[in-house]
């Protein structure tokens, strides 16, 4: 049974196993061990064992081993705590978020030096983002501006690790520390620390607005574990350690989840089990009137605050299925038919309930909506069937779920699966992209040929170059997208702003949308001159929900046309090739390119002649 203090773990997660120890030294023999990575790493481990993982994957990583599928990751880490003890917390929990991190720290006390010096440690590293691990005993609160000073400082430190090593910041908001001045009377006194936390938070937040640096909310996750706990004053006079030891798992792992959302990681899809899940009883034996849901019964509003917590998910852009041993007509009799459900045949974009395992069932979801099992959370009440999927879907996130049903939507919300890094019109949209794809995939099904079913698509095809409006949605797309990726670099929105400005080159950002719907932006690409002749496709990526649909074919023609205009003879492409995109490792030979060559490493190269045209693929074309 889960205990009012269970936030102090990693309640989601399940329990390290007894050989720990020994699996993870046996890590260097395995022959991928940055699969075996992730999943150790998936399991709640405290301090003592994160550590132990950091410094099995830094040996792995010093015998010249690939730790992939994990992508890398540089973190600069700056601060005035003991930062070197929280660097190797954050390695083994981000890991976990399928990145493999490196951390680099500064000394005690040189958090100024190292963000405006231009040859610091910080700054020559190529940190992708520094995490200011500061916390209010690093910031001059406590003057009558000290608001305004902190917030000040801090603009000066983002602004400098951006100049001077082309760094995102992650920016902490601060906990309020327990011991208040006044007592209740903290509240209503402007100048007490607790009030000028609280004001500094709110500029901060709004602050960051119009920013691409992060936030990281250690407000509320000091709220979540109790202030009390988050800070030990014994730690801090022994130490210099800012959070709390028994803390620090769960801070790591929220700045793991929010590398691993830069990077593409976050999950898309929550697949539901119907049966003790979404209701309590067996709707086969208990029948419509016997299962327990709805409001005056309080494990029935267990079940309908989970249902409730899956649709606001949907609203925000998650997709939602279901997988349930179940007759499916009796399944979705409930759906259409019980007063008190909230989610609605509407809000499933795959339904499979049937008699099948649901391993297999989760494979035929993940084709159905044309997406990887890594992107997938699988919600089931079984022990078992969450043993079963973890063992033969690894991909796949299991939460463990506490016997309590009221504590359900707790757990899921704590886990993060869903992290954001930002919210648009388009993650709103995502969830009718899916459906819509579900609806296409039935359409093949009935179509005599390939060629007939894309004209009966009706789509229509926009290009435009780079710009603002777009800008968001372009990096989303580079930093998520590992399947259809030719190079996979990856691109802050800073890089992406001074792209935007170049006179040489090109740039496109690919829309497509068919009677189905709109697809939203599906394809970015950046070119750069390699020879006075030459263009290089320095980025083409694509998303894997439109494959299939020859715009491979319509957007070789459009970069062909726009080098043409700019007496560009040949493009350049290069295939590098990851654990992630070998979907893509023919795409070039596919289109008619010339191979140029081949590295040790598996890296191909191609050329093409821009005389050259594709068969133009049944779609009407617009630009701007």
């Amino acid at each position: 049974m889960v205990t009012q203090s269970f936030e102090l773990g990693l309640p989601w997660l399940p329990t390290a196993p007894q050989d720990l120890r020994q699996q993870m030294r046996a890590l260097p023999e395995a022959e991928h061990p940055g699969a075996e990575v992730q999943r150790l790493a998936g399991y709640a481990l405290n301090a003592n064992q994160l550590d132990r993982l950091a410094k099995v994957m830094a040996e792995l990583r010093g015998q010249g081993r690939s730790l992939a599928p994990l992508t890398p990751f540089k973190l600069g880490v700056l601060g005035t705590g003991t930062l070197d003890l929280l660097a190797v917390q954050l390695v083994g929990s981000a890991a976990r978020h399928g990145v493999d991190l490196e951390c680099v720290t500064a000394p005690f006390g040189q958090i100024a030096q190292q963000a405006f010096d231009p040859s610091s440690a910080i700054n020559a590293a190529g940190c992708d983002a520094v995490l200011l691990a500061l916390d209010h005993r690093d910031l001059p609160l406590t003057g009558e501006s000290g608001v305004e000073e902190s917030l000040a400082l801090l603009r000066g430190l983002r602004q400098a690790l951006r100049n001077n090593g082309k760094a995102l910041s992650i920016v902490q908001t601060l906990a309020e520390p327990p011991e208040p001045l006044f007592g209740h009377f903290d509240a209503r006194w402007p100048g007490s620390l607790r009030a000028k936390i609280r004001a500094f938070n709110q500029a901060l937040i709004e602050d960051l607005a119009a920013s691409p640096d992060l936030l990281l909310d250690v407000a509320s996750m000091a709220g979540t574990v109790g202030t009390g706990n988050w800070f030990s004053p014994g730690e801090w006079h022994l130490a210099k350690l800012p959070v709390a030891m028994a803390c620090l798992p769960f801070y790591a792992d929220h700045v793991g989840r929010l590398l691993g959302a830069l990077r593409g990681k976050a999950r898309r899809v929550l697949v539901l089990d119907l049966d003790n899940t979404l209701w309590s009883g067996i709707i086969g034996d208990d029948g419509m009137g016997g299962i327990r849901l709805g409001q005056g019964d309080p494990v029935g509003e267990a079940h309908l605050a989970l249902q409730q917590q899956a649709l606001a998910l949907h609203g925000r852009g998650i997709v939602l299925a279901v997988c349930s041993k179940n007759e499916e007509a009796t399944a979705r009799q409930v759906f259409r038919e019980h007063p008190d459900m909230v989610l609605r045949e509407e809000h499933i974009a795959v339904f499979q309930a049937n008699w099948v395992d649901k391993a297999a069932n989760l494979r035929a979801i993940a084709e159905e909506l044309s997406l990887g099992l890594s992107s997938f959370v699988f919600v089931d009440d079984n022990p078992a069937e969450r043993a079963i999927i973890r063992q033969r879907l690894p991909e796949v996130a299991v939460p463990e779920l506490p016997e309590d049903p009221a504590l359900y939507t707790r757990v899921l919300a704590l886990a993060g699966y869903f992290e954001a890094t930002g919210f648009s019109a388009e993650d709103a949209a995502r969830t009718g992209f899916y459906q819509d794809n579900a609806r296409r995939a039935k359409l093949l099904e009935a179509s005599d040929d390939l060629d007939s079913y894309l004209a009966s698509l009706e789509m229509e095809i926009r290009f435009a170059p780079f710009d603002a409006m777009g800008r968001e949605r372009i990096v989303q797309l580079i930093n998520k997208s590992n399947q259809f990726n030719l190079t996979t670099r990856r691109y802050t929105e800073v890089e992406i702003a001074a792209i935007e400005q170049r006179s040489e080159g090109t740039t496109l950002q690919v829309r497509l949308a068919d009677r189905f719907g709109d697809n939203g932006m599906i394809s970015t690409l950046v070119l750069t001159p390699s020879a006075p002749d030459t263009w290089h496709i320095d980025l083409w990526l694509m998303s894997c929900r439109v494959l299939g649909r020859r715009v491979e074919d319509a957007v070789l023609n459009e970069i062909s046309r726009l080098a043409r205009e700019q007496g560009v003879l040949w493009l350049e492409g290069t295939y590098r090739p990851t654990d992630r995109n070998m979907m893509v490792r023919d795409h070039y030979a596919r289109l008619g390119f010339e191979r140029l060559g081949e590295e040790a490493d598996g890296t191909t190269r191609w050329r093409w002649s821009t005389a050259k045209t594709r068969p133009e693929p049944p779609m009407q074309v617009s630009h701007g």
